[in-house]
């Protein structure tokens, strides 16, 4: 007998953002980019911490935890017979829609229906959830669009009931009540394997009464929600009627005509060509072949969803410019810069120019690059941080998402050419505040010279810049002497208060990012900038970087490291390439699937990945043995000195490439 087919609030979420994946969801031949076990990305923003801080509101309170459909709703109706009753995950069918409800509060025939997220909200910025134009705050859509879908599925179940719906949030205008209120909320698993979230001891006057979550009403804008004609991602312009259209089609399993556009380049259901070897399909690839007559060939040459931070894609796909062979430079619009850097524009273009030249061969900027060198002084220092910032803040006093600084590593390369793993840092101690440590250390390791010093996006200057907001309200004794630091080394934010100070400082961080989006493009990076893509892509490459780092010098006396011993980082595949560099560190995390690991790792231009903050998060909230935490200390130290040898890497080959001209 087939298990029922129930339209969920996470399906349902999934078809507001394309109609199409609803038939994509749950089918193992059809993988999906997104995590397999969400959980993980929970353990980097404190997702469950939130969701139970929010039930430690409601003490009287009763959870139904069973995961099974039947017996989660028949649980759900026993409690509703009560006249006053508060449920936790109360499961209500309505129909084929089914939905569990995060905080349901019943006072005989009246019904609040909350939903818990770990977002952060202003009351100031964020009241009413509308924009200028009175129009629902696209930020805050696919939240409200939830809601309103679990208020029409608990309004269908008790039609004469009055249902009131609201979202709770984390108040980012709140403040911490106490120290280590974070602390309270582990992260256990079961004899089962079912994770959980436990409360190991009971919440403060202080810390119920100082509540971090604000619960908003949000009945105003589900009404306009209810009242507004949807004019994309949907079967029918009115919200209920998408609604019930969504539900017959997944009981059915009828697929959806699909309607591509620029939302296609977020798809996750798409996998690489040694799954589709195997049998398995892209669902992207899918859609595209239905609507374009599109061939595997076709997705070989590339399109226009491929270029590098490029707005004009969606004008290119109103006109049926798909294929960026059919780009010209005047779709792009890429000036001829005055200067010899490149501009954005004129990168895209450069990308797509390649393409179309079946070009190869790595772009680079030598007298652009040249100019910057000459002004940068040995010993050159280069460091990488790693930062997390979670809901439910570590110390009293402190905000939600308020930056914590864990880790860094820093590397020094020499006038003589020598280089060596000079530095590093890393704090995972349960409970303690490590960012005025982590600077003191940072200034102990670079305040000895006057040398250069690099970073990787502007990430590193602007945690920085937070560290010495809080050294100014804090009472530490030392705090002029490392604000006075920390500014020598960075620059003022760029968006600041009236009246507020600006700095440069005589020794600001170089980003490395910003070079490389002004002088340097290989091909295979493709439309990213991440230094994990940069680097195999300058191994590869590079003759002399594959020369050098074939023998195992690196963690030897010719080229020192803090946790790594007679290293090559040249290792071939079957095709002759250069493996990335960051597939041979030893595994971070042995119960996570590579599946995971690799989405984990993976990195835009401006946000660290999310394995550190993930190995963080676990060491803070989850019970682990002491061999465990060593392990996972050791492979985050590693992880962090390849970001940092990366980039001297990336020096190394620009250096050369100057050289041979």
């Amino acid at each position: 007998m087939n298990k029922p087919r129930y339209l969920t609030k996470s399906r349902f979420k999934l078809a507001m953002e394309c109609p199409t994946k609803l038939f994509y969801t749950g089918k193992k031949e059809y993988p999906s980019t997104k995590l397999d076990d969400p959980f993980l990305q929970a353990l980097a923003n404190g997702g469950h911490q939130v969701g139970e801080l929010a039930k430690c509101y409601y003490p009287d309170g009763i959870e139904v935890s069973s995961l099974d459909y039947d017996e989660a709703e028949k649980q759900t109706l026993e409690l509703l017979e009560r006249d006053e009753v508060i449920i936790f995950e109360p499961a209500i069918r309505f129909g084929s829609l089914f939905i569990r409800i995060d905080i349901l509060i019943k006072k005989g025939n009246s019904f609040e229906l909350i939903e818990v997220k770990a977002k952060s909200y202003s009351s100031q910025k964020d009241a009413g959830f509308l924009n200028k134009s009175d129009k629902v705050d696209s930020k805050w859509l696919s939240y409200l669009q939830d809601v309103a879908f679990q208020k029409y599925v608990l309004q269908g179940v008790f039609p004469k009931s009055t249902v009131s719906s609201y979202l709770m949030l984390v108040d980012n205008e709140s403040t911490c009540p106490s120290d280590g209120l974070n602390q309270k909320f582990k992260l256990t698993v079961d004899e089962n394997g079912r994770r959980s979230v436990n409360l190991s001891s009971p919440l403060t006057d202080a810390e119920l009464t100082n509540q971090i979550l604000k619960k908003i009403c949000t009945d105003g804008v589900v009404r306009k929600i209810y009242d507004t004609e949807l004019t994309e991602n949907r079967l029918n312009s009115s919200f209920i009627e998408n609604i019930k259209a969504l539900e017959q089609h997944y009981i059915e399993d009828k697929r959806i005509a699909e309607v591509i556009g620029v939302k296609c380049k977020s798809c996750e259901f798409r996998c690489s060509s040694d799954d589709e070897v195997a049998g398995l399909m892209s669902g992207f690839k899918t859609c595209w072949k239905n609507q374009l007559h599109w061939n595997d060939d076709d997705f070989r040459q590339g399109s226009i969803l491929d270029i590098w931070n490029f707005k004009g894609a969606r004008k290119l796909f109103e006109q049926n410019i798909i294929k960026l062979k059919d780009v010209t430079e005047e779709d792009i619009d890429a000036p001829v810069g005055p200067d010899l850097a490149l501009l954005p524009k004129e990168r895209q273009w450069l990308q797509v120019e390649k393409i179309q030249k079946s070009d190869s061969s790595a772009y680079f900027q030598n007298e652009g690059m040249r100019r910057e060198m000459a002004s940068w002084n040995y010993p050159l220092h280069f460091i990488d941080f790693e930062t997390s910032a979670v809901a439910i803040p570590f110390y009293k006093g402190m905000q939600p998402y308020e930056g914590i600084a864990f880790q860094f590593s820093h590397h020094i390369m020499h006038s003589d050419g020598r280089i060596e793993h000079a530095g590093q840092f890393l704090n995972t101690e349960v409970g303690q505040f490590p960012n005025f440590d982590f600077v003191r250390e940072l200034k102990k390791q670079l305040e000895n010279d006057t040398g250069s010093i690099f970073m990787y996006s502007p990430h590193e200057n602007s945690t920085l810049n937070l560290i010495g907001r809080q050294l100014l309200v804090s009472n530490e004794k030392d705090k002029d002497e490392l604000c006075s630091f920390i500014k020598t080394i960075t620059r003022s934010p760029k968006i600041v208060k009236k009246n507020s100070e600006k700095w440069c400082g005589d020794r600001a961080m170089i980003d490395l990012l910003d070079l490389v989006k002004k002088y340097y493009y290989d091909p295979s990076m493709g439309g990213s900038n991440s230094i994990k893509y940069v680097l195999p892509a300058i191994l590869n490459s590079s003759q002399y970087l594959k020369d050098k780092y074939n023998q195992p010098i690196y963690g030897t006396n010719e080229m020192p490291s803090l946790n790594l011993k007679n290293k090559s980082w040249i290792q071939y595949d079957d095709a002759g390439k250069v493996i990335d560099p960051y597939k041979s560190l030893p595994k971070m995390f042995e119960d996570v699937s590579m599946h995971d690991v690799e989405l984990l790792s993976e990195t835009d231009e401006l946000n660290n990945g999310g394995l550190a903050l993930t190995a963080y998060g676990k060491l803070q909230f989850t019970e682990m043995s002491d061999y465990e935490r060593e392990e996972l200390k050791k492979a985050l130290l590693i992880y962090c000195e390849l970001d940092t040898f990366a980039m001297v890497v990336v020096f190394e080959a620009w250096r050369e490439m100057i050289n041979e001209k």
